[in-house]
C-alpha cells in the first residue's frame, strides 16, 4: 500500500470496524505507513472526520512501538488537535504510551522517549482534562497524568485538585475513573 492509497482509503467515506481491522492488519505489515497515518489524523482534524484517528488508535493497540520512529512529530501534533472525534483516540494512545513507559517500564519506550516529550503529553492531557471535552478524553488524560506524576512531582497534587473540583459534575464513567485515581493518589499520600 502506498501513502496515496492509504489516503484514498481513509477519505472514501465512513469506515466500518471490520474495515478498520483489515486496514490495521495491512499497516502492521507496512510499519513505515504509521507516520503517514498520523499525518492523516492531523489533516482530518481540520476536516471533521475521524477515520484516520480511529485507525491510528487501533493500530497502536496492536503495536504501540510503531509510534516511536516519529514520536517527536506525534507529541508536537498533540497541541494542534481541536476536534473531539480526533482527540479521543489520540488521548487513548497517550494513555497507552504512559502505561508502556511507567507501568510496564518497557525499555523500548523508556530509552526512546525524552522528558521534553513527556512534558508535551502532560500539557495536552491537562488541557483535555480541564477543557470542554466529553468524558472519554478526560478519562484517558487523568490516567496518563497519574502515571506522568511519577516523574514530575507537581502533577499528582494538581491532578488531585482538578479531580476533586470536577468530580461532582462528571458523568458516571468520569466519576468512576476519578474515584479510582483519587484512591490511588491517597495511597501515595497525595
Amino acid at each position: 500500500m502506498t501513502e496515496e492509497e492509504l489516503h484514498i482509503r481513509l477519505c472514501s467515506g465512513r469506515i466500518s470496524k471490520l474495515e478498520i481491522d483489515v486496514l490495521v492488519q495491512q499497516l502492521k505489515k507496512e510499519p513505515r505507513l504509521a507516520k503517514a497515518l498520523f499525518k492523516q489524523v492531523l489533516l482530518e482534524d481540520k476536516a471533521g472526520s475521524f477515520n484516520a484517528s480511529w485507525t491510528f488508535d487501533h493500530l497502536m493497540r496492536k503495536d504501540p512501538s510503531l509510534i516511536l520512529p516519529f514520536f517527536e512529530d506525534f507529541v508536537n501534533g498533540l497541541s494542534k488537535l481541536k476536534t473531539e472525534s480526533c482527540i479521543r483516540p489520540i488521548a487513548h494512545v497517550c494513555e497507552m504510551i504512559c502505561e508502556a513507559y511507567f507501568k510496564k517500564k518497557d525499555p523500548v519506550f523508556v530509552q526512546s522517549i525524552t522528558d521534553d516529550q513527556l512534558e508535551k503529553i502532560m500539557t495536552s492531557c491537562f488541557e483535555w482534562l480541564i477543557g470542554p471535552m466529553n468524558m472519554a478524553p478526560k478519562v484517558f488524560s487523568m490516567t496518563s497524568l497519574y502515571y506522568l506524576g511519577s516523574k514530575f512531582d507537581w502533577v499528582r497534587p494538581e491532578l488531585k485538585q482538578v479531580l476533586e473540583d470536577t468530580y461532582a459534575t462528571g458523568t458516571a464513567g468520569y466519576k468512576n475513573r476519578a474515584k479510582k485515581t483519587l484512591d490511588k493518589l491517597a495511597k501515595l499520600g497525595v
